[in-house]
């Protein structure tokens, strides 16, 4: 289901005019991505077209009442001001190929990287052959996620000119709904909350998205230049996913971090902030989980210790903004969200139902861990907050300096330390 708004709004341009980057062909084949995400991803919930009216406008009121609660509870007057970025609700297929421009947009300085230091291997790579498998590839994990995801606020369609976009994905947000019996209303709002307060923060942060699209350049580029050995990496990640390993810890006891500034790839009222492809079309790239507490999913096999940093970073920047997003949401009282007690607890039961494969697609590609990084990111924005207010923890939207660590986002008052040092 898509309202005429979603239909017309561009998701994204592609590649410039005529030049150099324009005639070297990716590694990905964009085309086929887009078409294969498109056929494959399901349709979703039968609704009459009344019914799928009723569900576009509703959003489109959810999103709109939203931004208020956002300003209230997050104090960041760039809730005032959102006119640089869109709210689309769009249908499963539009999700889905819409992210492969997003995609093609944030990857093309690492192919050109790639295409610049290693030219006989970027030949290799891209043939047409060769192409459309990774394209292939990448269209059946978007489509896959197409089903799963409820909203995602994408910064980086910026990066084509357009300006950031929120999606709502109208046929996930009334399946899951009806699954959990919630009221429409209340849970339209608690997403929007979540995928609001994205939307927000990198308005706050004019310098993020170029930030994490750098981070993810460094990240992924690395990845790459360490192809040669890539086969047998990624079979140890797959050994790794294998059924009957734990879903919920790492080897330390404490959950394995998401390593995914990327896909987030469950209706977890999640925003998707694609900082990487690769991982999941087995190209390496900046999904999947992983951490110095024990790695999991595809990226688990793919690091050494300055790709650990690197990822490390990405991870905490991560657990920034879909905890603080997660608090935002949470702290509405029942005079917003009458409900909002019964949703929680109902949606996070949601996971006891998953099926063998299921829980075997989600833990390769990193799901469940991302999962997990929500909980981390919300417990260090819920601490951070209790010792300097929101005002004192909104320094962090200041300076890409001002960023938590990974050690910090498991050990808040470090970081609380360091902002009263600096302040």
């Amino acid at each position: 289901m898509t309202d005429s708004t979603a239909a017309t709004a561009p998701a994204g341009s592609d590649a410039p005019g005529p030049s150099a980057d324009a005639v070297r062909r990716d590694p990905i084949d964009w085309a086929v991505a887009a078409r294969t995400a498109g056929a494959l991803v399901p349709p979703g919930p039968r609704l009459s077209a009344r019914q799928a009216k009723a569900e576009a406008e509703g959003l489109r009121r959810a999103a709109d009442a939203s931004v208020e609660h956002v300003h209230r509870l997050t104090g960041l007057e760039a809730a005032r001001d959102l006119r640089d970025s869109q709210v689309l609700i769009v249908d499963r297929a539009t999700w889905a190929t819409a992210n492969t421009r997003s995609f093609k947009a944030l990857l093309a300085p690492t192919f050109a990287h790639l295409a610049a230091t290693r030219p006989q291997e970027y030949a290799v790579s891209t043939t047409p052959v060769a192409t459309a498998a990774t394209g292939a590839e990448l269209g059946a994990i978007l489509a896959f996620l197409g089903s799963k995801v409820l909203g995602q606020y994408d910064p980086f369609a910026a990066l084509s000119g357009n300006g950031g976009r929120l999606m709502l994905v109208a046929p996930n947000v009334a399946a899951v709904r009806a699954e959990i019996n919630v009221v429409p209303e209340d849970f339209r709002l608690w997403v929007c909350l979540h995928e609001q307060t994205h939307r927000v923060q990198f308005a706050a942060a004019d310098w993020l998205a170029t930030h994490l699209q750098e981070k993810t350049t460094e990240l992924t580029s690395a990845l790459f230049d360490k192809s040669d050995s890539l086969p047998e990496r990624l079979c140890a990640a797959f050994a790794a996913a294998l059924p009957g390993r734990s879903n919920d810890d790492g080897p330390t006891g404490r959950p394995a971090v998401s390593a995914d500034p990327a896909v987030t790839a469950e209706g977890e009222a999640a925003v998707t902030l694609q900082t990487g492809a690769g991982a999941a079309v087995g190209k390496g790239g900046a999904e999947g989980p992983g951490g110095a507490e024990g790695p999991g999913g595809l990226l688990g096999a793919l690091q050494d210790d300055e790709d650990r940093a690197r990822l490390s970073h990405l991870t905490a920047v991560m657990s920034l903004l879909e905890g603080h997003a997660n608090v935002v949401m949470d702290a509405v009282d029942a005079e917003v969200v009458e409900t909002v007690k019964t949703i929680r607890r109902r949606f996070n039961a949601r996971g006891d139902r998953r099926s063998p494969l299921e829980r075997f697609v989600r833990r390769l590609i990193g799901m469940d861990a991302k999962m997990r990084q929500y909980a981390d990111g919300q417990r260090f924005v819920d601490a951070a907050v209790a010792e300097l207010g929101m005002d004192g923890f909104n320094v962090v939207w200041d300076d890409p300096a001002l960023l938590p660590t990974e050690a910090e986002i498991h050990a808040p008052d470090l970081w609380v330390a360091r902002m009263r040092r600096e302040a």
